[in-house]
């Protein structure tokens, strides 16, 4: 009997070594692996993956999770940015292609602060982007947490000249949509947007009267981006000028006097006229616009009349016709009214 508890108690102490083995290699795979997922998922590079694996997927609503990716009032301050900036581009359909990204750097420049280097391609194009990432703690006691020190997010701010609206990518905006209701229109508009980085954005205007030429900006920092539009006269703009102008010379011709009021031509005669001028127009002035402070401007131009007129000489009395061309020029500025018309103004 003694020998029956003398095995047992042998092989209660083989099976309690082998639990404490056991239990000590599950322990040390344990470690191993919170040490593995904590240099790669939950580092700082891991972290900053994770933000630029959602912008690649076009998981904005994700990437807007991370901790540190909205910026504080703080932030804004420091870029003296507005508050409460339009979140109009913090959309899928929004951001382009993100691919082939890479790790190229991860510095602890202090302890708990890491400054993150990734390399990508944005619509094909090369690019790289750093981002500033601290410390958030741990969660489950053994799993590092991390936060963006500086959001990665970019303050667009775009400027559109001789106009309010724009394009990026596909999308239309207005840049009066924030402005006060009663605030007065203006010739060129700014307004700021949140947007994501790294990201490529493609800007343009196209309307009936003006078109910009497009242009691709791409975004691979966090803070303010300038972006400007230029809004020029597009071919229609000027045919519609054109017409506005020639319209404007041949209602002048119908004035039966040798200088018609309000008219850039006329004629000075000391003889004496025996009938009624008869005016018309023998060149157009050719429009050219461009863009002045507050109106487009066409500088001083040169066209031909043409009047057919009799005369008598003061002289010796004798009677000829005068029928020549009279030259002259104009200048005029053009406004684009609120409905889309022209208002041409003589200068």
């Amino acid at each position: 009997m003694g020998n029956r508890d003398g095995r047992r108690q042998r092989n209660q102490r083989r099976a309690l070594v082998a639990v404490v083995l056991i239990a000590a290699l599950l322990g040390a795979a344990l470690v191993a692996t919170i040490g593995s997922l904590n240099r790669d998922l939950y580092s700082a590079s891991g972290f900053v993956r994770q933000y630029l694996d959602a912008l690649a997927r076009q998981d904005t609503a994700s990437a807007l999770l991370l901790p540190g990716v909205t910026p504080t009032k703080a932030q804004l301050d420091a870029d003296a940015l507005p508050q409460n900036l339009p979140e109009t581009l913090l959309r899928d359909s929004v951001l382009g292609e993100l691919t082939d990204i890479r790790l190229t750097g991860d510095e602890e420049t202090t302890p708990g602060h890491h400054t993150v280097s990734y390399e990508f391609q944005l619509d094909d194009a090369p690019a790289t982007m750093t981002f500033e990432v601290e410390s958030a703690g741990t969660f489950f006691g053994v799993f590092d947490s991390w936060r963006f020190e500086t959001s990665p997010l970019a303050v667009l701010q775009v400027t559109v000249l001789h106009q309010a609206t724009f394009s990026v990518n596909r999308l239309t905006l207005d840049t009066r949509a924030h402005a006060a209701d009663d605030a007065p229109a203006t010739f060129s508009n700014q307004a700021d947007y949140l947007a994501f980085a790294p990201a490529v954005y493609s800007f343009g205007h196209t309307s009936p009267l003006l078109d910009a030429v497009p242009q691709s900006v791409p975004v691979t920092a966090s803070g303010p981006t300038d972006v400007t539009i230029d809004a020029q006269p597009n071919d229609q703009f000027l045919s519609q000028v054109q017409t506005e102008l020639d319209r404007f010379l041949d209602d002048c011709t119908t004035q039966q006097v040798l200088q018609p009021s309000n008219c850039p031509f006329g004629i000075e005669i000391d003889d004496r006229v025996l009938d009624d001028p008869i005016w018309s127009i023998a060149q157009y002035p050719a429009v050219t616009l461009t863009a002045g402070d507050t109106t487009f401007d066409m500088p001083d131009t040169a066209g031909q009349a043409h009047i057919v007129v009799k005369v008598q000489s003061l002289f010796d009395g004798d009677v000829v016709v005068r029928d020549e061309d009279v030259a002259f020029s104009v200048g005029i500025s053009v406004t684009v009214n609120p409905n889309g018309s022209l208002a041409l103004q003589l200068r």
